[in-house]
């Protein structure tokens, strides 16, 4: 996709914003050449020296003033800490806020809540995971959305992806004005095969999409249509544990009937060996004889030295069977096997998403599926798991097992499953359970998580599963948009071009301030998605007519490139607006 020229609004580039990434691993690489290829002053900082990368490298210790002076910290406007280490970033963040109070930081944090304290806490902090950022774009895949990237709007996660118009599409011979006004998803760039033209103007001069065409499309999450009412799911579930309980407990079943067999033939032997005994005393001293309880001895006091040898006996066995007996009934009911069935009578039985690897990245998509109200079934092969306890207070189901076992599948009914995500961290732990999955049920999709971008890109050529991605390379983009200026709610990559959406807070002082929608979004190439504000929230078409006014919140998308025209800077409602 061609990347659209500048516009004279743009800032020179010795006025545009200099930023430092700290941490040139995979991500902070991925990150580094975003923000080349996007145009931006960055310098990258590294512990070693990196001749094929190319660009402004400083080496040496990341956290060391004398580092961070040679990249520039005084003069930079941005720091990005791209570390995959937690107690790393905090240390460089430290110095450099010693260094640069006013720089605007971009913190890779893997502990969410310690970064969300630290966004309240420092000004110019935004913390950002790269689990949590590429969950929602595994759980589209796992739906059968080829996302892009995503964009967060009325309290959804919306899938962003492109669209290429063919003779065969539906969309063909259909004028733009048509898709513009379609509440469900939301355009975001137009590329014209015949003359280069926005999206904007595109609409307002009546386009109709041919073949060769692209579109750039959010669409509006869909939530599941069928939901198991929660009767049938008491039956269903109190059907599976009798027969699962059945299976489990045999063994114990088993012994209970044979300390019944027992009291029984001790009961038996004293009533034939005494008429005169009631049956009731006779029960009661071989339930109190076995079970060393005691009570009635006078049977046997009295009776002869047989009985007496066949009373130690019975005292022997009855030992024995009770001791197995309560180890059993103990195991089942407090041990794991108790544990184990609970989650098995939970287990959906069809049309459920199989999350194999309980890290950070599975938990999130576990989470993310959950909250839109679809079931989940989670494999997890570590008992002390960090994330297991709040999975469970989640009620979603959690098996304990290796999930590259064939029964271990079987019990999560992965025949009827809607797809199975491979999330653990380990790439080849992935690959194994993928081909493992595909051997029993070939026709149920696989998304697999492989950490590495281009050896992704080999094993989806390679095995052709349904998706391979990484979440580095889905995590990356949204670090150099928010690298390169303002609160950003999404983000994709179309081709080579970077595409943000932010919310800009309307004041006397902004550049687009007492002017139509139309003029700007025609001169900036930017897309205007709706506004808000104290009086009114505008949508569609209407929206272009609209002059914007002191107060108005305009979110939009435009090139991660082209920022700076906005010459945003956050205010303290701007921050509470898109936070």
């Amino acid at each position: 996709m061609a990347v659209t020229s500048l516009t004279p609004r743009e800032l020179p580039s010795s006025q545009r914003p200099h930023i430092i990434v700290c941490g040139l691993g995979r991500t902070g690489l991925r990150i580094f050449g975003l923000l080349r290829q996007q145009g931006a002053r960055v310098v990258g900082v590294s512990y070693h020296p990196m001749p094929e990368v190319g660009g402004e490298i400083v080496v040496g210790e990341l956290r060391s003033p004398t580092t961070l002076t040679h990249a520039g910290i005084h003069q930079a406007h941005t720091l990005v800490l791209a570390t995959s280490d937690d107690a790393l970033n905090l240390a460089i963040l430290t110095q450099a806020r010693i260094l640069n109070p006013n720089i605007r930081i971009i913190n890779r944090l893997f502990n969410i809540g310690l970064g969300e304290r630290l966004d309240h806490t420092l000004p110019h902090h935004v913390s950002l995971s790269s689990a949590a950022l590429a969950a929602p774009l595994f759980a589209f895949a796992a739906r059968g959305n080829r996302a892009i990237g995503q964009l967060r709007l009325f309290e959804q996660t919306w899938p962003m992806y492109e669209e290429v118009i063919d003779a065969a599409h539906p969309w063909y011979g259909k004028p733009l004005k048509a898709l513009w006004n379609n509440r469900s998803q939301l355009l975001i760039h137009y590329h014209s095969a015949r003359r280069p033209i926005d999206l904007v103007t595109a609409v307002v001069t009546g386009e109709v999409l041919q073949a060769g065409d692209r579109l750039v499309i959010a669409t509006q999450p869909q939530q599941p249509l069928l939901k198991s009412r929660h009767v049938a799911q008491f039956w269903q579930r109190l059907l599976v544990t009798l027969d699962h309980g059945r299976r489990r407990a045999r063994a114990t079943l088993l012994v209970i009937l044979a300390l019944l067999i027992t009291i029984g033939l001790a009961t038996f032997t004293y009533l034939w060996h005494n008429l005169n005994t009631s049956w009731v005393d006779a029960l009661y001293f071989s339930v109190g004889m076995i079970t060393g309880a005691g009570g009635q001895e006078q049977v046997a006091e009295n009776a002869s030295s047989a009985i007496k040898v066949f009373t130690a006996v019975m005292m022997l066995v009855g030992a024995g069977v009770i001791g197995i007996c309560y180890a059993l009934l103990n195991d089942f009911i407090l041990g794991s096997h108790f544990q184990s069935l609970w989650s098995v009578a939970r287990m959906p039985r069809q049309h459920h998403y199989i999350v194999c690897g309980l890290g950070g990245v599975g938990y999130r998509i576990a989470l993310h599926l959950h909250q839109t109200g679809y079931k989940v079934a989670v494999i997890e092969q570590d008992v002390g798991n960090r994330f297991l306890p709040a999975v469970k207070a989640l009620k979603i189901p959690v098996i304990i097992a290796d999930a590259n076992l064939t029964s271990t599948l079987e019990t999560v009914n992965l025949a009827s499953a809607q797809a199975l995500l491979v999330v653990t961290s380990d790439d080849t732990v992935n690959l194994e359970i993928a081909l493992t999955a595909r051997s029993i049920s070939p026709q149920v999709p696989a998304v697999v998580r492989i950490y590495d971008a281009e050896f992704a890109r080999q094993v989806q050529q390679v095995f052709e599963f349904d998706q391979v991605l990484s979440p580095m390379d889905l995590a990356a983009p949204t670090f150099a948009a928010a690298a390169l200026g303002g609160r950003i709610l999404g983000n994709g990559m179309a081709g080579d071009l970077l595409w943000v959406a932010i919310a800009t807070l309307i004041t006397p002082h902004h550049p687009f301030y007492n002017q139509p929608i139309q003029t700007v979004a025609q001169t900036a190439h930017l897309v205007p998605l709706y506004i808000e504000s104290a009086h009114r929230t505008l949508h569609g078409y209407d929206l272009l007519d609209v002059t914007l006014a002191d107060g108005d919140v305009l979110y939009l998308t435009m090139p991660a490139n082209r920022l700076d025209c906005l010459q945003y800077t956050p205010t303290p409602v701007a921050e509470e607006m898109t936070g």
